[in-house]
């Protein structure tokens, strides 16, 4: 929930964007009123301020609110000049017709996964990670990857944003643990999920690495644990490598916006 005080008026009005958007469906005012808790006042003027911008949409006959469509505008424009998606697609797309798995293109934010990109040449397996969805760091491969490529002082801030929800008895639930297997993906080069994040689903995950070393983005393989072992996974560690290589000689004429990697307080 979000910390009303000390929010602005844009802090509060972005808050419930980020609760419409993470909810993944038309949201009514009650639920919005108990995720924000914001005033029922304040809730409704915030509201009224972003169907007038365009940013929310007001189903009437379901008495819901959604994204509107200047956010899909908005959503456009960065796909285009704030993520690595337009540059890796077509390499994310290769990728995945060379090893016949799901393919998924990340960046961090705020020590989250944004899935940026998306690719199932072969075999489609239901799972939580979709394009334009925020996954958790702690407990996905792509998410370790990217952690662990961090400089120490932001990689430290990233950790201390991590929920550290014990989405399957194989999640990471501390902080001390999750620094540990930071540095050892850091060493090995690679991380795995080890069905962290969903139970019955895998991957093998590397960094993309841009110039200096910095951490631009992550890559990763994702199957399920009924017909691809791990060991098959970790097979795959050249086309992952060379795949993130060929995303980060692209990107290399591109200035990419900063890590968000700290929150308030952080």
């Amino acid at each position: 929930m979000p910390r009303a005080a000390g929010m602005g008026t844009v802090g509060k009005a972005l808050a419930i964007m980020d609760r419409v958007a993470e909810r993944g469906r038309p949201v009514r005012f009650a639920e919005l009123r108990d995720m924000t808790g914001f005033p029922k006042a304040t809730l409704h003027r915030l509201l009224q301020t972003l169907m007038e911008q365009g940013m929310l949409h007001y189903d009437p006959v379901a008495q819901s609110y959604a994204p509107g469509l200047r956010v899909v505008r908005f959503a456009h424009a960065a796909w285009a000049q704030s993520s690595l998606g337009p540059i890796a697609r077509p390499h994310v797309e290769a990728l995945s017709r060379r090893v016949g798995e799901v393919v998924h293109l990340g960046q961090l934010d705020r020590g989250q996964v944004l899935y940026v990109d998306k690719c199932h040449t072969g075999k489609p397996i239901r799972m939580f990670a979709e394009a334009g969805k925020i996954g958790p760091g702690y407990c996905t491969g792509i998410g370790k990857a990217m952690l662990a490529f961090l400089p120490p002082l932001e990689r430290a801030a990233a950790i201390r944003l991590q929920a550290f929800f014990p989405h399957t008895p194989q999640s990471i639930t501390d902080a001390e643990a999750l620094g540990m297997e930071l540095d050892t993906i850091r060493k090995q080069g690679f991380a795995l999920d080890r069905e962290e994040h969903e139970a019955g689903i895998h991957c093998i995950a590397v960094p993309i690495l841009g110039a200096g070393g910095r951490m631009i983005g992550g890559l990763s393989v994702t199957a399920s644990t009924q017909h691809t072992t791990t060991d098959a996974l970790i097979a795959l560690r050249p086309a992952l490598d060379e795949t993130a290589r060929r995303i980060a000689e692209a990107a290399a004429p591109w200035q990419f916006p900063a890590l968000e990697t700290q929150g308030e307080g952080a």
